[in-house]
Order: structure tokens, then sequence, then C-alpha cells
């Protein structure tokens, strides 16, 4: 056989970490707090039956749904992200600079290949989305992590690293941040989108649970400080529509919305048709506010029901972030506690979260004693089942 492309090399270990995710997320005996899905009760099952019932009719939008699409996305939605999405967040646009994705992730392997070059430098948080990670490093750019504290990444530091390594991108998730839920004040994005101007940086903002907010004031996103074109905004549909459709968008200047619309072109031609349409039609029904208000109270209770679980729960010493919106919190554990170690024996109590270490970036060390849980898609009564057996498992280590 061949031998493998070299990025299969540069990807291992990141790659390695996003398979072990999944693996108790598909055990029915375990509570599983380590995936990143909403609530399945949440899903709009029975407003898509009724709009798909209408729509994939040959006298409406069936062939247009089933046929070849424009690449830059269904103009419709594009308005709707425009229009419905952005422009309540202060940031004014030209539907013609949205691009329509498969999916949040997709923009980040596009945007990868307009801009990164083997060897190019992605300056991201510490901890960070490691799925993002394994696409940079797909790309064989060198990842290299920032400060972070409770308020989430620190520009100063930032600063500091893009005068020392000369980065071509800034990789940051300002809202409810994944994995530790925390989110970035006023201050600090109108920074970061100041930094991408003055050293001619790619702010990548990544933002795919701001609008799962269930206390705390609404932010600006860093896209609406910026004056010179170089943040881009990538969000997704998955949280607040469906995972499983599959779409995302991206906005940004319209000469990087180009260059992305070719490399798209070569990558997969358009994102699919139908589930564009019954997205469109979802908000065109005016049924999004609803839903996005079902959402946050099932979201807002299960979050409450962690956070109380974790206070009844935790040994003392324990630390953990109360996120106003979102799907996680980040614990960080007294003593010298593995979280790696601690999840092979978490089997046998059938429970789960994603161990901390693998967040971080370049095998720090960092991270040993933390550890990501979700709440999203976990019922209150098994929070509490669950955070018991991950409590006592915790304190038999102290």
């Amino acid at each position: 056989m061949p031998d493998f492309a070299k990025r299969m090399d540069c990807m291992a270990g990141s790659a390695a970490i996003i398979r072990g995710l999944f693996g108790a997320m598909n055990d029915p005996e375990t509570i599983s707090f380590g995936g990143g899905a909403p609530a399945s009760e949440a899903l709009p099952v029975e407003q898509l039956r009724e709009i798909a019932a209408d729509v994939l009719r040959r006298d409406s939008r069936g062939v247009e749904a089933l046929q070849y699409g424009p690449v830059q996305g269904l103009k419709q939605l594009r308005e709707i992200v425009a229009g419905t999405l952005l422009a309540p967040r202060g940031i004014a646009v030209d539907p013609d600079d949205v691009l329509i994705v498969n999916g949040g992730l997709e923009t980040m392997n596009l945007l990868c290949q307009v801009f990164i070059n083997p060897g190019d430098v992605i300056l991201c948080e510490s901890p960070t989305f490691v799925h993002c990670v394994e696409i940079f490093e797909m790309f064989e750019a060198k990842c290299i992590g920032c400060r972070t504290d409770d308020l989430g990444l620190d520009p100063e530091d930032v600063e500091q690293k893009i005068l020392q390594y000369r980065p071509k991108m800034v990789y940051v998730i300002p809202t409810f941040q994944n994995p530790t839920g925390r989110t970035l004040p006023a201050d600090r994005r109108e920074r970061l989108a100041e930094l991408g101007s003055r050293y001619d940086v790619i702010i990548l903002e990544d933002d795919p649970y701001r609008d799962l907010r269930y206390s705390g004031e609404e932010l600006r996103p860093i896209r609406s400080f910026d004056r010179t074109g170089h943040t881009v905004l990538a969000n997704s549909f998955s949280k607040i529509f469906s995972p499983g459709s599959r779409l995302g968008y991206v906005y940004a200047d319209h000469g990087i919305i180009e260059k992305l619309v070719d490399v798209k072109t070569a990558t997969n031609s358009h994102t699919s048709m139908l589930p564009q349409i019954l997205c469109a039609e979802f908000f065109a029904r005016g049924f999004y506010e609803e839903h996005l208000k079902k959402l946050c109270a099932i979201h807002r209770e299960r979050r409450d029901a962690m956070m109380a679980a974790l206070e009844k729960n935790m040994p003392e010493g324990t630390r953990w972030v109360f996120p106003d919106g979102g799907l996680f919190s980040w614990v960080e554990l007294p003593g010298d506690i593995d979280t790696t170690e601690l999840l092979k024996e978490a089997a046998a109590y059938r429970v789960a979260f994603i161990a901390g270490a693998g967040f971080f970036v370049g095998n720090t060390g960092e991270g040993k004693n933390c550890m990501r849980i979700s709440y999203g898609n976990v019922t209150p009564e098994k929070i509490e089942i669950g955070m018991k057996r991950l409590g006592d498992l915790i304190r038999s280590k102290l």
C-alpha cells in the first residue's frame, strides 16, 4: 500500500481524542456527560414533518429541494441569517457575504484551504475545541495555545504570541466556550478585533452557542467591532435547529467569501438543498421564536440541575464554571487526580465525561485534573443520578 499523506501523522493525536469522544455516548446503560448535543426533546420533529409534507410536492418546492442548488447556498436562508440572526446582534450584513456550509465545522476546513499553508501558525485558546484543532492539524498548521483565565482568552497573551509566532489566524469561541462554558467580556472582544486589524491576522470567531443564553447580558460578536474585515464569523444551525441537518454559515468580507465559494465548489459543490429549504421554511413560517424559548427553558433547567448536582456531590476543593448558556461546564478536581485514568474507572460506575488534558494543544500536561461535562442531552433526573455516581468515584480516589 502507498504511504499515507503526511497530514495523517500531523493530525494523529487530535484524531485519537475525537475517536474517543463517542465511545460511552452509545452505551444506553451509561449516563454520559461527554456529548455536545442539545436536548433531543427540543428537536422540532412535528413542525418539520408538517413543513416537509408541504415542501416535498412537485407543485411546491419538491423539485428545488431535490435538485442541484447554488454554491453559496439558498438565498432565502442567507437572507434569514442576515436579517434574523445577525442584524439583531449589531452586524449589518449583505446576504451575498454569507455562505451556507455543511455544519459549522466546514467553515474551518474551507478557511484553512483558503489561508493555511503547511507550517503556518494558528493561535487558539487553552483549552479549546479539539475537533477544530484536528482540522487545523490536517492542514499541517502548527497550533499554539494562548493563556485563558476566568474571563476567557487573554488578549495580552494573544498579542505577545502574535509578535512571537506571526500567525495566520487566531481561533476563538467567545460565547459559552467549548469546553469551559466561559464567555469573553465585551472589552476583550473589542481588543481581539483590534489585534486582527493591527497585525493583519484573521480572527476566526466560532460562535455556535451564543443563542442558547439562560442568564446574563447579551454581548455583541467580535465581528461587530471589526472595521477592516479581518474577523470571520462562523456559526451553526446545529444547536438552534437540528444537529442532523448539518447546516452552518459563515459571514466574512466579500473578498474572503468569494475565495470560500471557490473552494466550496471544489470540495462538495454546495450544501444539501433539502435541509436548507426545511430550515428556511421553519424560520419563514414563524416557528423559530417559540422554538428558541423552548430550547432555552429546557437547557436552563438542565444547567441549573447540573450546578446543584455539582454543589451536592463534588468533594471540597472542586472548582467549576457556572455558564450563562451553552451546553458545557468545566470542572477542576482537587488533588492530583488524573481524569484520563478516572474516565477508565468511570465505566464501572456507568457514567462518562470528557477528560480535560485533550483540550490543550501541544501535550503540555495542563488540564490533567479537569473534565468537560455536558448537560445538554441529559435529563435533570439522570443528571442527579450520574453526578452522584461520579462524585462517589471521585471521593474514593481522595
